[in-house]
């Protein structure tokens, strides 16, 4: 075979673009390297008609210490069956910066979709229904979010995961 044709005789891989789940899911991922905790490093992108309106990100308050500066305000929970958990409380979630930050900017997030890095808390739950959005796109399962997955469910917000893989963090 001769060197001009040796290119051409190699079967390119076809690329394949992301569907826009992936591609928002990525956008995520991105945003999450601005986290200021390095516990549960966290993104939150919101869309719609294919159209990335807001992005959060877990870290602080405005001008508050932040966990990587200063280290982690922990609270340890009791939960019904006796198990305990461990919680930053330092820290605002991708989730609730996400739709502050589209409440600051006037930017409508109602019948859009979020995408996150894990089943959004109780409380990121309750914020997500009462902002009218449809339709939560999780990358991993959070390991007490079935009271979440239940509240969601009942108020007809569409809940999908990438992976039924549970995430995993120190002191969980």
């Amino acid at each position: 075979m001769s060197r001009e044709n040796e290119g051409h005789s190699k079967k390119k891989e076809k690329y394949t673009r992301p569907s826009w789940d992936e591609y928002f899911m990525e956008v995520a991922r991105a945003i999450a390297k601005r986290a200021t905790c390095d516990r549960g490093r966290s993104g939150c992108v919101i869309a719609r008609d294919k159209r990335l309106l807001v992005t959060g990100y877990v870290g602080s308050p405005s001008g508050l210490p932040h966990c990587d500066d200063v280290g982690h305000l922990m609270k340890k929970v009791i939960h019904e069956d006796g198990s305990v958990s461990q919680h930053c409380m330092r820290t605002v979630h991708a989730e609730q910066n996400a739709i502050c930050q589209a409440a600051k900017l006037g930017v409508s997030i109602d019948k859009a979709t979020l995408y996150c890095k894990m089943t959004p808390c109780r409380v990121c739950a309750m914020l997500i229904i009462n902002c009218g959005i449809k339709r939560v796109v999780c990358e991993k399962k959070y390991h007490r979010g079935e009271e979440s997955e239940k509240m969601l469910r009942e108020a007809g917000v569409k809940l999908e995961y990438f992976s039924d893989e549970v995430e995993k963090y120190e002191n969980q």
